[in-house]
């Protein structure tokens, strides 16, 4: 599994500026989701999710924002 940890305040600020986005915009992450066990996240956080590129062998951050979905 991919490497996730919670991101820092000024790590965030720096992806949304970079990329000139709103945190509104990254892709959502559940906060039940089992990725996210043990990391005592909540709404609002951000997860930086750092994956291994198949093909080169690189690290790749990706930024995902923590909600509450909907049961149904």
């Amino acid at each position: 599994m991919s490497k996730h940890v919670i991101a820092s305040g000024n790590e965030v600020e720096k992806i949304l500026k970079e990329y000139s986005i709103t945190l509104e915009s990254l892709p959502l992450i559940d906060v039940n989701d089992p990725a996210l066990a043990g990391l005592n996240s909540k709404v609002g956080d951000v997860i930086k999710v750092d994956r291994i590129s198949p093909a080169s062998g690189e690290v790749t951050p990706f930024y995902r924002l923590v909600i509450q979905f909907d049961e149904e």
